[in-house]
């Protein structure tokens, strides 16, 4: 793997063009959005594309543990909350309140 030196800038990966077609009112839609955090419409994409496509693998993930893990797992989730943590967020004003 080559390694970045003051010689030799590090590579950038390279990127390749996925052309959408898409009707006007969700392209207007993006934009929108888009502008709206001070992105390019391409670069609004690429980080919604990357985001939902995290989220579905994730969802697709298995984590296999051994019986004595998974009811000691289903335990923990059974249990009240509690904490100072907890205690402070109970306490917290709800903000659609204010």
């Amino acid at each position: 793997m080559p390694t970045s030196t003051p010689l030799a800038p590090a590579r950038q990966p390279l990127s390749r063009p996925v052309n959408l077609r898409v009707r006007e009112d969700i392209r207007d839609l993006i934009d929108q959005a888009a502008k709206s955090q001070g992105k390019s419409r391409s670069e609004f994409m690429i980080d919604a594309a990357r985001r939902a496509a995290e989220e579905a693998l994730l969802d697709q993930t298995l984590v296999r543990v051994d019986r004595q893990t998974y009811e000691h797992f289903l335990a923990v989730l059974d249990q009240p909350p509690y904490g100072e943590g907890y205690e402070r967020l109970m306490q917290a004003p709800s903000p659609w309140k204010t």
